[in-house]
């Protein structure tokens, strides 16, 4: 399973940027069904967040809730991972506390998370991966 962090959707939205054809490709592949990949509500409010700040909120609540659906069903942060994303977010070097959660469901899941924030990489017990062209090669199997 694949878990996909903000930076993913904001990339694949967003304007030229390395990252962006990369993240619109995994998109791609989701919509085509050729991998199955879902995130957290969070996720999305936090997409709809940036994107409103740049596009407006009609756009912004709008693809919100085409993310919604292409990543249905989406995980439910539970008490467990507050309490393990709290663990890992007082560690030294860690993300900051949105992330650490969301990395904690994604170790619950047994989960990939996909994001372009390194400070993932940090975290013990998390597969991370970032969504360059060698990143999305990999788990599109290219």
């Amino acid at each position: 399973m694949i878990v996909l962090d903000t930076t993913v959707l904001v990339y694949a939205k967003g304007n030229e940027h390395p990252l962006r054809n990369p993240a619109r490709d995994l998109i791609q592949a989701i919509s085509d069904q050729s991998i199955e990949a879902t995130t957290t509500p969070e996720v999305i409010q936090e997409f709809v967040h940036v994107r409103a700040g740049r596009r407006g909120r009609g756009d912004a609540a709008n693809l919100g809730r085409d993310f919604a659906e292409l990543l249905s069903p989406l995980i439910s942060v539970e008490a467990g991972h507050l309490e393990k994303g709290l663990s890992i977010f007082a560690a030294p070097d860690a993300p900051g506390a949105f992330d650490s959660v969301l990395a904690a469901v994604a170790i619950e899941a047994g989960a990939v998370l996909v994001s372009a924030d390194q400070a993932f990489g940090k975290v013990q017990g998390l597969d991370h991966t970032i969504p360059d062209r060698e990143g999305v090669g990999k788990l599109l199997g290219a």
